[in-house]
């Protein structure tokens, strides 16, 4: 029977904190916002872009958001196109990718990032064949809803007890919780790891080696 780990993008993956805060930054300017504070920015990393447009700037009109919207989209893709955007994988997370693709595990990703994003994301790092399932905010609701994992998990064909999602965040923490799947997660992230364990992480990894126990059942 199949078994599949899914991974969230930004904060587990990659570490894009430095884009996604700088571009943020230039699109609250652009919508003559005050900039955000940079680490509720980081702590929202994983939800869909408006719904965290809506908590950055919660005292924002539609139009300063919708313009704020647009200037960030624009802002990123312009820093893709003239490969300016830094989104290193974590050290040893290409190899663990590796081990467990070779160990029969199918490998997803269900990420607040565009479809755009995560394709150029994977792609400029080589694994996007690595996985079967890609999801992300372009066609789901944002994350904590567990739409996200309920078609991973249909596209691959795998039930939720054979399935492990792998986050930064609480928003993955609670999606898993919804979908029934079990939750694992990194304290390389933006969430701290005591707010993972209780949003209900099985634990917490420090290391690739350690992810790869937790995510064999092993402590």
């Amino acid at each position: 029977m199949n078994r599949m780990v899914i991974f969230d993008c930004d904060g587990t993956l990659v570490d894009g904190q430095a884009a996604i805060c700088d571009t943020m930054d230039e699109a609250f300017a652009a919508a003559n916002l005050p900039a955000p504070d940079r680490n509720t920015v980081r702590r929202m990393v994983g939800l869909s872009l408006p719904q965290a447009l809506e908590i950055l700037a919660p005292t924002a009109d539609e139009k300063q958001r919708e313009a704020a919207l647009l200037a960030y989209r624009a802002g990123y893709r312009t820093r893709r196109e003239t490969s300016m955007l830094e989104e290193p994988l974590y050290e040893g997370m290409a190899e663990l990718i590796e081990r467990l693709g070779a160990a029969g595990w199918l490998l997803g990703v269900a990420t607040g990032k565009s479809d755009r994003g995560l394709h150029a994301c994977l792609d400029t790092h080589g694994i996007k064949q690595r996985f079967v399932t890609l999801q992300t905010a372009d066609r789901h609701p944002s994350k904590p809803h567990p739409a996200m994992l309920e078609e991973a998990l249909s596209e691959a064909g795998v039930t939720a007890d054979r399935a492990v999602m792998i986050g930064d965040t609480t928003f993955d923490m609670d999606m898993a919780q919804a979908a029934g799947v079990r939750a694992i997660g990194v304290s390389w992230g933006y969430h701290e790891p005591h707010e993972l364990l209780e949003a209900g992480a099985i634990g917490v990894a420090a290391t690739m080696e350690e992810l790869e126990r937790l995510i064999n059942g092993r402590s």
